[in-house]
């Protein structure tokens, strides 16, 4: 039978007769989605190998920008560090891994300021009563101070020049540390400024400082022009753009990180070379810059991100808020000291408030022990609202 096959179906003798083959047309291909998936396909990899160095090219194939294209990539293979890179890591680590003891240990109180200090009187009564439990250094850099109290007599480091958003700000900050640590008993390094004030007795702050289990180093991710805008890639590739952090220079911090801040000269050279004003048309401010990176680089979970230290930024200008005499009251000290949040403002548009609890050693606790900027006229009412 033309067109049919037979096929025999056990002994039944039942013949069932099926249909022959027939030809069937080849499928088409669907050329046009092999075509779009290979053209993603090669958008990936070029995305891959060539990232955006700017935020709108993003944008054109998802509104959360390069979150989310990020999110698509695979992660970035990691850098493989220069000898020099190496050799620093080593030497911190094993500095921040060797326990440091003493017998009488110490808060050094590092005073970087121009010439005499305002609140020596004050300084003197936080002091008194506590002698063996602190030292006292100062950086003057424009003229010899004239003391009132004993506690800061002859108590001058050689100085230097300082001047404000330059790498000699940093420079005069290493070199407090450098004479600070001469004396092993120092272990906490407090570096302060000629209108800082002390918030509560010695006794509070010793104990505050002597056993939390960090330093109290400034730091986070800033965006806008002021953070992140002032980024130079000519520190690359030791400091890429993604470590690049911003923080108050006031710091408090313990030995470990004070030994291996001046054991840095790799990060402290870039930041030297290329945070600089007018450096490819911006105004890189070195002291807000380099403390922050380096410890988030070296040891982000060894500090606080915040400092003991108060200011009050809120009316968003180029310089704090400064307190004159009027100001001073009972009330504005106890709001200060009760404050147990940090903010941190973003300089874009957006003026983002990043808001985190002061966590000493994982428990709530009010962030601050000094606070600034006051005026001279000042001291009287302080020394009348302060029971040290």
């Amino acid at each position: 039978m033309k067109g049919a096959q037979a096929w025999k179906l056990g002994s039944m003798g039942d013949v069932q007769i099926l249909p022959g083959s027939r030809h069937r047309p080849p499928l088409k291909r669907p050329i046009w989605i092999i075509f779009l998936v290979s053209l993603f396909s090669l958008f990936l990899v070029c995305a891959y190998i060539y990232p955006p160095h700017g935020n709108a090219a993003c944008y054109i194939f998802s509104s959360r920008g390069c979150k989310a294209l990020s999110d698509w990539l695979p992660p970035a293979p990691t850098r493989e560090l220069t000898d020099e890179e190496i050799g620093s890591r080593v030497v911190f680590r094993d500095i921040l891994n060797t326990p440091l003891q003493s017998k009488n240990p110490k808060i050094a109180f590092m005073f970087l300021i121009p010439s005499s200090l305002p609140f020596e009187k004050l300084w003197d009564m936080f002091f008194h009563g506590h002698e063996g439990k602190f030292s006292v250094y100062i950086h003057a850099s424009k003229g010899k101070p004239v003391h009132v109290s004993r506690y800061f007599l002859n108590r001058e480091i050689r100085s230097d020049e300082v001047v404000w958003g330059r790498i000699s700000m940093v420079d005069a900050e290493r070199r407090l540390l450098a004479h600070a640590l001469k004396d092993p008993d120092n272990q906490h390094f407090v570096l302060l400024s000629d209108s800082c004030v002390p918030l509560h007795n010695f006794d509070y702050v010793y104990n505050y400082l002597m056993h939390a289990n960090m330093s109290f180093v400034d730091g986070f991710v800033d965006p806008g022009p002021h953070g992140n805008g002032r980024y130079s890639e000519h520190m690359l590739p030791v400091i890429e753009e993604k470590d690049f952090r911003k923080g108050a220079q006031w710091f408090s911090m313990r030995r470990q990180h004070a030994l291996i801040v001046m054991a840095d000269n790799i990060y402290y050279s870039r930041f030297r070379d290329y945070c600089k004003h007018g450096l490819d048309g911006k105004n890189c401010i070195a002291d807000e810059h380099y403390l922050p990176t380096f410890f988030h680089m070296i040891d982000p979970g060894g500090i606080a991100n915040w400092s003991v230290t108060h200011v009050d930024w809120s009316e968003r200008k180029w310089h704090p808020k400064s307190y004159r005499a009027q100001d001073v009251t009972e009330e504005l000290l106890k709001n200060i000291s009760s404050i147990d949040m940090t903010v941190h403002v973003t300089s874009d548009e957006k003026n983002q408030e990043l808001v985190q609890p002061c966590l000493w050693n994982g428990i709530r606790r009010p962030c601050h022990l000094f606070a600034r900027k006051f005026y001279p006229e000042t001291l009287d009412k302080l020394m009348m609202l302060l029971y040290f």
